[in-house]
């Protein structure tokens, strides 16, 4: 009698990341994870609201500033348009922490993707500081990708790069 094969190996977690800025670029995305995941449009209505927000609804996506990147603000009406990528990975997760930095928050939150009307739940990064005074007006997709992307990328690389190179000296 044969014994049985061997468990499978478990499969990594795949998660659901809802962005609305800068990692709505494919080219920043395959950047970071070398590769670009599936994706769908998707909407952030306001599902959930900070006692601390007192400020009028803001636009969907705040430019912050001096800074090519915006922020989102969970704020009572508010709907953020975006995208959703699906099946990121443990690894590519912890990436996406290390580049959004400490200033935003990762939160589950829920989505409706557009080009469905389903509902999902997803991972958004939410700004940190609701008070930050350098928030301000409606960041705008198009007007960054004709303006700055070329130089983010750059960026990005550099990032990316650097991640390696710590990564590989704390495996050594």
């Amino acid at each position: 009698m044969a014994s049985p094969p061997p468990p499978a190996p478990a499969a990594a977690a795949a998660h659901s990341v809802f962005v609305y800025g800068t990692l709505m670029a494919e080219e920043v995305v395959r950047v970071l994870l070398g590769r670009v995941p599936p994706s769908s449009p998707a909407l952030l209505p306001n599902q959930y609201v900070r006692a601390c927000v007192l400020r009028s609804t803001p636009p969907g996506r705040l430019s912050i500033r001096g800074r090519v990147y915006p922020a989102i603000l969970p704020v009572d009406g508010s709907k953020v348009p975006g995208k959703v990528w699906k099946g990121i990975t443990d690894r590519e997760l912890d990436v996406l922490d290390i580049f959004e930095d400490e200033e935003y928050v990762r939160e589950t939150v829920g989505i409706l993707l557009t080009d469905s009307a389903d509902t999902m739940v997803a991972y958004a990064y939410i700004w940190g500081n609701v008070d930050d005074p350098d928030l301000y007006g409606e960041w705008d997709f198009d007007e960054w990708k004709k303006v700055h992307l070329k130089d983010y990328l750059t960026m990005t690389q550099d990032f990316k790069e650097e991640l390696e190179q710590l990564e590989s000296e704390t495996h050594d």
